[in-house]
């Protein structure tokens, strides 16, 4: 039987993490490299993935790209993998949210949610599927939501991306699990993050949400660590093609 210290080791793997400059991107970054994983940052802000270069030290590497761009998905894989070699677990942090309201949706804001929510985990993914397939072993993890099973104001786009998500994690592992590749999906609660801050501006809002789970409060950062490391490691390697809720409970009552 394996250690628990074997079961969640990532030592040896490499990570690419999309929206690593900020948020829970940012905090899962954080947390697999604490179990040892070496990091490749992806996102579009230079300056902040240096920051987390900087934390993380030689154990850490930054890609500015833009995931949603498949003209420059060739030039975005080759450079992600230029540091360490193909990576072993690629988390889907990188997110956008309109807040269009349903009657005031523009075709900008649907096909860029879209472009970046929901077609640049799978493309991204699957270029990396054939190494991962050699190896025998891989790791995808998904960012879906609450939207993925509930409706809110503003975010019809953003919804059908995330109920989206839930679909494509379930198929991921449906084509590539037999390999050995697991694919799953955390679906965050309300966390103090960028694409919330409209929310958490809001103090009566973030109350109510509060109020809505089940323990109480809103989610904090470190409320991640713990199911992404999971997710990643061995210890996760007979569950795929699953949505687990970080949400406090949210979407039990």
């Amino acid at each position: 039987m394996a250690s628990p210290d074997t079961l969640f080791d990532l030592g040896g793997k490499v990570a690419c993490i999309t929206g690593a400059s900020s948020g829970l991107g940012r905090r899962a970054a954080l947390a697999l490299a604490e179990a040892g994983a070496r990091i490749v940052g992806v996102a579009r802000r230079q300056d902040q993935l240096d920051d987390l270069c900087n934390e993380l030290g030689g154990v850490a590497r930054a890609v500015s790209a833009d995931v949603s761009d498949r003209g420059d998905l060739d030039n975005t894989v080759a450079k992600i993998s230029a540091p360490f070699g193909a990576p072993d677990i690629i988390v889907h942090a990188a997110g956008l949210n309109t807040r269009e309201m349903a009657d005031d949706v523009t075709d900008g804001g649907w096909d860029q949610t879209l472009a970046i929510n929901l077609s640049a985990p799978f493309f991204l993914s699957k270029a990396f599927v054939p190494e991962m397939k050699a190896k025998g072993w891989g790791r995808i993890v998904n960012f879906a939501s609450l939207q993925s099973t509930r409706a809110f104001p503003g975010g019809i786009a953003y919804g059908a991306t995330k109920g989206g998500i839930a679909q494509l994690t379930r198929a991921m592992a449906e084509a590539w699990s037999p390999h050995g590749i697991t694919a799953n999906a955390i679906g965050p609660g309300f966390f103090p993050t960028e694409l919330t801050a409209a929310v958490f501006e809001d103090s009566d809002r973030a109350a109510r949400n509060a109020a809505q789970t089940c323990v109480g409060r809103n989610g904090r950062l470190e409320d991640i660590d713990g199911p992404i490391r999971f997710l990643c490691s061995e210890a996760s390697s007979y569950i795929t093609g699953q949505v687990l809720m970080v949400d406090g409970g949210f979407t039990a009552k």
